[in-house]
């Protein structure tokens, strides 16, 4: 099975090969992520990566923006909106000599560097959640350029299937508290060509159930739509299809954004 890093190197390759064959025009494009534009999704990848390589943040104050919300994403900003003047081609540059960089610096990692304790975007973890997170973002930064451009593409393979598994671990979540689905339902979401999975609410909270059968609701949801709305992107496709209790699937689908 590839590691992380190899998935970081696959998913960095694929993004290189989008945005290698973008015209001008489409470097400009407005994505599901309000205020952001095809550049600006891999501004942002650059930027992160450079500043785990040791790299200072920019020295920018990118002002009052409606769309921002939070620290986090005034945080964000900060290396997205130094980069606005330049053009795509020279964004692009710099992302291949980061990432390069990066994947030269994560091929030192040794498994006990791996094990280490370390502080994520999601709160306390290893390394290698760490990892997982990088893989997770990039992707799905590279499903928001796909949408925009309308290229779609790298929806299956290790990388995508590590970006599912973390967005996948977080729906018993979604069912048993933030849709409130009732004791004893089970949901079952169908994600791609991925195998099914099935959550169930027992005791007041969901979890992984251990099968598809008997299911309360089941939704029917392609990687990029479940990809989109998972991370509340604006632009996410109405492509789900809902069988079985329709109030239950639609109150799943309306609280499956959980990315902030």
């Amino acid at each position: 099975m590839p590691t992380s890093v190899e998935n970081l190197a696959s998913v960095w390759a694929s993004i290189d090969r989008l945005c290698s064959g973008l015209p001008d025009g489409d470097w400009d494009l407005p994505t599901g992520c309000p205020g952001w534009t095809v550049k600006d999704h891999l501004s942002h990848l650059v930027d992160y990566e450079a500043r785990a390589l040791g790299r200072p943040a920019p020295k920018h104050d990118p002002g009052p923006l409606p769309y921002l919300k939070n620290d986090m994403g005034r945080s964000n900003e900060i290396g997205v909106d130094a980069r606005r003047p330049r053009p795509g081609p020279a964004v692009l540059e710099e992302f291949r000599e980061v990432t390069a960089a990066r994947l030269a610096q994560l091929g030192e990692l040794t498994e006990q560097d791996l094990a280490e304790q370390t502080m994520t975007p999601a709160g306390p973890g290893t390394m290698a959640d760490l990892l997982t997170l990088r893989v997770m973002d990039s992707w799905s930064h590279e499903q928001d350029i796909r949408r925009a451009v309308g290229r779609p593409g790298d929806e299956d393979g290790p990388a995508a299937d590590e970006a599912l598994g973390y967005f996948i671990r977080f729906l018993p979540y979604v069912v048993g508290k933030r849709a409130a689905a009732p004791e004893g339902s089970k949901v079952v979401f169908c994600i791609g060509g991925q195998s099914p999975v099935p959550v169930e609410v027992a005791g007041g909270r969901g979890r992984a159930a251990a099968g598809p059968d008997g299911a309360t609701a089941s939704l029917q949801i392609p990687v990029t739509s479940f990809a989109a709305l998972v991370c509340g992107r604006g632009d996410a496709p109405d492509d789900v299809v809902i069988t079985g209790d329709q109030g239950l699937g639609r109150r799943v689908l309306e609280s499956i954004g959980i990315m902030p």
